[in-house]
């Protein structure tokens, strides 16, 4: 499910929570949803702090993706 799409619907899913108007069974199955919706979209926003991470730009001025770093780099003394 693209970003967009799960965070309209977790959007929707607060709205109908907060309506005060659902049965507390619905309500229940409403909060699993909206809990699987947002680990839908911290992966989502995870995957893209990892690819802007990984943009660089070459000297001739070209962005592109540079290889992942499997371990964090040291800071320079």
């Amino acid at each position: 499910m693209p970003f967009e799409e799960a965070l309209q619907r977790l959007e929707a899913v607060v709205a109908e929570m907060e309506s005060d108007a659902l049965p507390l069974e619905t309500l229940l199955a409403r909060y699993e949803e909206g809990v699987k919706l947002v680990e839908v979209c911290q992966a989502r926003l995870a995957a893209a702090e990892v690819r802007i991470q990984q943009l660089e730009k070459s000297a001739t001025g070209e962005v592109r993706l540079k290889p992942l770093n499997a371990a964090p780099e040291e800071p320079e003394p």
